[in-house]
């Protein structure tokens, strides 16, 4: 196609440039894996999957650098699991799960002072086991 200016020069991408988008990190040329953006107004580093279009303000990280990134002091890191990624425990859920095995470790054994009175403090219950309960039936 011509104009007055001359050729026109064509939208397709050319096939120089490779199509795998590498990580952005200076001398790293692994294949990217995630893709990181900043918010400012909140102090917030936000680290997802890869986004489908390479964006000027996004940076593309392996996963090496995705996995040992750290955010400046005062900021958030806010890590967006992709559907393909198994979920990775959070401290939250670890400390969860050692509460309840302690819990789960103490003694079942209560006082009779104590079975008394949770006993009286709800009628219905019949037993307990752990954090379970056996109520009465409303009938009885």
């Amino acid at each position: 196609m011509e104009s007055r200016r001359g050729p026109l020069k064509s939208a397709v991408p050319s096939n120089v440039v490779s199509p795998v988008r590498r990580c952005s990190r200076t001398a790293c040329g692994r294949p990217a894996v995630a893709t990181l953006t900043y918010v400012y107004a909140d102090s917030t580093a936000v680290l997802g999957p890869l986004a489908t279009y390479a964006e000027p303000h996004c940076y593309d990280l392996c996963a090496e650098h995705s996995e040992r990134l750290t955010a400046p002091r005062g900021w958030e890191v806010v890590r967006l699991l992709d559907g393909s990624a198994p979920p990775r425990p959070s401290g939250d859920d670890l400390e969860a799960l050692a509460n309840a095995v302690r819990e789960a470790a103490k003694p079942q054994q209560r006082t009779a002072e104590s079975a008394g009175s949770a006993r009286s403090a709800d009628p219905m219950e019949v037993a307990r086991r752990g954090h379970l309960r056996v109520l009465r039936s409303p009938d009885n």
